[in-house]
């Protein structure tokens, strides 16, 4: 009884390894973002419930799917060697029911409580992440994380749209926010990486162009990045609060950025990876109580 006990446990922890937990929670952070700056306040709370839900089920499908079409590879890497599908704990066509299994729940839970719109987005979001980044542009090309990217900018634009029932301005601006962040955050990561996707033989930017071109990069979208959340302020649908935060959060950013380009070698890439990670958090966390707080 006892050794069956810990095998389920084992098996329950694998399948929760298998959708990339961190990466849900940070996804469902940006989601609540753009329903509190849709609602101007604190969203209904079944709409939010529903959204943070779903949201969870479909990135965490997702993950399982990529990692499923990514087996192959994940055994060359250090960081992914272990996961449950490389060791053999999860078969493949276990993952493969288990990843569309949780999106197509997540699909009817927004098209039936939320609206057809958010649910066709998270749908999209998912396909996206697989046929286009994984499968279509992962292996292939060094600015996969870019144009991928767009996989993960979605759920705030579901967040906004749960409450709103269509895509508006504020919508895009967030949208973008994470697609100009995604590139910078995950270059950090592959310079860290970058002889595990050399023996992978994926094409990441630090692998096909060099850590210096890569740190010139990181620097540029940080730039870019300040630049997009300032003018974000202009359309109003943001105020001080969520002004200055971005300002101070994004100029910390671009000095991380600017000290990785100025140092030898990979020497602060990982504080910038870290550093962006929270900087995201904070970030949208400021557009939350950006819509309580009147300055």
């Amino acid at each position: 009884m006892i050794a069956q006990a810990a095998t389920s446990q084992t098996l329950l922890r694998d399948y929760i390894a298998l959708t990339k937990p961190r990466i849900v929670l940070m996804l469902l952070i940006t989601a609540l973002g753009g329903m509190f700056l849709a609602a101007k306040g604190t969203p209904q709370a079944s709409i939010m419930l529903t959204v943070m839900l779903a949201g969870a089920l479909a990135s965490g499908g997702a993950n399982a799917l990529n990692q499923w079409l990514d087996r192959d590879i994940d055994g060359d890497m250090v960081r992914t060697r272990q996961r449950p599908m490389v060791i053999g704990r999860i078969p493949p066509t276990h993952a493969i029911v288990f990843g569309v299994g949780l999106n197509v729940v997540a699909f009817v839970l927004l098209a039936a409580l939320v609206n057809p719109l958010s649910a066709v987005l998270t749908a999209g979001a998912t396909l996206f992440y697989i046929f286009v980044y994984t499968k279509g542009l992962k292996r292939t090309s060094s600015q996969n994380i870019v144009i991928g990217g767009a996989a993960g900018a979605i759920p705030p634009v579901v967040g906004w749209v749960a409450v709103t029932g269509s895509i508006g301005l504020p919508a895009i601006y967030l949208f973008a926010i994470i697609f100009f962040w995604t590139p910078p955050h995950f270059w950090a990561l592959a310079l860290l990486l970058k002889d595990d996707y050399a023996r992978a033989k994926v094409p990441m930017l630090p692998v096909v162009a060099g850590e210096r071109e890569t740190k010139k990069s990181i620097l540029l979208y940080t730039v870019l990045l300040l630049a997009l959340t300032m003018m974000f302020f202009t359309t109003g649908a943001v105020g001080l609060v969520y002004l200055g935060a971005s300002t101070i959060l994004g100029i910390v950013f671009i000095f991380y950025a600017w000290r990785l380009w100025r140092r030898p070698l990979i020497e602060g890439a990982k504080p910038l990876y870290l550093y962006s990670l929270l900087y995201l958090a904070l970030l949208f966390l400021a557009i939350v109580i950006d819509g309580f707080v009147t300055i």
